[in-house]
């Protein structure tokens, strides 16, 4: 059993489309990024990306690149499932937490669980999303960005070999 662990924030600015988890959200200001900003996704990725010993999201998917210019992060984890198969491993869980003050995460999440769930090829019960705010306080309490904290374990099958 290996652990990872992921960390990602983006500012929020006017005529971005708003997408976490690979869901699109109703709001007025959207992410700002290469990709679609996808704050969750991208510390899923890298959480994966951590527990298998293979860098981070910005080594495999490089925002100077133009081939992920505008990418959908849900291809991204989809990719970033397949590295992980390489090498023989398979998700055990993922649990991740989404820190903005608004808009409101909560009619979103199950939605986020099936998208992570698909993308990963694992049950739904083994992806857990939860948010919180931070009462106002830094720059997601005061409307400036939005962060999200993921943390997973994966496993090895027998095919794969220990690093």
């Amino acid at each position: 059993m290996r652990i990872g662990m992921g960390y990602d924030v983006h500012r929020l600015v006017p005529g971005r489309k708003l997408v976490i988890g690979g869901v699109d959200i109703a709001f007025e200001k959207g992410l700002l990024g290469h990709s679609d900003a996808d704050v969750l996704l991208h510390a899923v990725c890298d959480a994966l990306l951590g527990a298998a010993g293979l860098g981070d999201i910005g080594r495999h998917f490089p925002d100077t690149s133009a081939e992920y210019k505008g990418i959908s992060s849900l291809t991204l984890l989809e990719q970033v499932h397949r590295l992980l198969a390489q090498g023989g491993f398979s998700v055990n869980n993922i649990d991740a937490t989404i820190v903005a003050e608004r808009p409101k995460m909560a009619p979103h999440i199950s939605s986020m669980i099936r998208n992570i769930a698909a993308a990963v090829k694992t049950g739904e019960t083994a992806i857990n999303v939860k948010a919180t705010t931070t009462e106002g306080l830094g720059f997601a309490g005061k409307g400036e960005g939005i962060a999200a904290y993921a943390v997973c374990t994966i496993r090895q099958d027998a095919r794969g070999v220990e690093r």
